[in-house]
């Protein structure tokens, strides 16, 4: 079985919306940026079933969409919890419960990351089926500077920018795997986890990348928002000329 795990426990505190909306429920083409996220999992064959852990007070809307917009894959949505972490986590043990003792790869993704496509569901169960992990990521494009202090005004050194990517998400492994290392760090007292990642780094786990569209931004900020509204824009123009294969 194929679980898409989407995590949506933020409030948007950086994206300043007037509606007070969290982003994930913020509109854009006509539908909240979720809806577009949960859309490439629900049209993509491979995906059996998607949870959602969202934000507690918006568990009720959040169910109300995914009637509305028809999402038929999402078997349970579950509230997030007090860290990223521990949103995933909550995630988890729901794909855990739909999964019902079937190996399963469950793919870990951002509620807020909508411009992803079928090739990188697809590449990602593919890569976990093959090496037991898909890490999302694409190439740094700019020089990364690494400081030295805690005011970060004093260059350590400049990492080989051939050798440094930035990741993203899907985020993707075992449901097995990914749910013991949760449980083992919980058992530590760690639940600051950045991202699944650095949670499997840390348990000295192998991780392999994949290739990821260099578009899959997260909409954090309004500048992301606005990015994804024209990248959607210069999407939808190309479907109306014909300039899309």
């Amino acid at each position: 079985m194929n679980i898409g795990v989407i995590f949506a426990g933020g409030v948007g505190s950086r994206m300043n919306s007037k509606k007070a909306l969290p982003k994930q429920f913020l509109s854009m083409h006509s539908k909240p940026i979720i809806i577009h996220t949960l859309e490439h999992f629900e049209n993509h064959e491979e995906i059996d079933a998607i949870v959602i852990s969202c934000v507690e007070t918006w568990l009720d809307y959040m169910k109300e969409l995914v009637a509305k917009y028809n999402i038929t894959k999402v078997k349970k949505v579950v509230p997030g919890g007090e860290t990223g972490q521990m949103s995933i986590y909550n995630g988890l043990c729901a794909a855990e419960q739909v999964a019902n003792g079937e190996p399963s790869v469950v793919l870990i993704h951002d509620g807020v990351r909508p411009l992803i496509n079928a090739k990188l569901l697809s590449d990602s169960i593919a890569s976990v089926k093959e090496n037991g992990s898909a890490i999302t990521s694409v190439p740094v494009k700019e020089t990364v500077l690494m400081v030295k202090d805690e005011a970060q005004n004093r260059i350590d050194y400049v990492p080989n920018r051939a050798n440094t990517r930035l990741a993203r998400a899907p985020q993707s492994f075992w449901l097995e795997e990914i749910l013991e290392a949760q449980r083992k760090a919980i058992s530590e007292g760690r639940k600051d986890f950045i991202d699944s990642c650095s949670l499997m780094q840390y348990f000295g786990k192998q991780l392999w990348l994949i290739d990821g569209p260099m578009e899959n931004i997260k909409i954090t900020t309004p500048d992301d928002f606005y990015t994804m509204r024209a990248l959607l824009d210069a999407k939808e123009n190309a479907q109306i000329y014909g300039l899309e294969e």
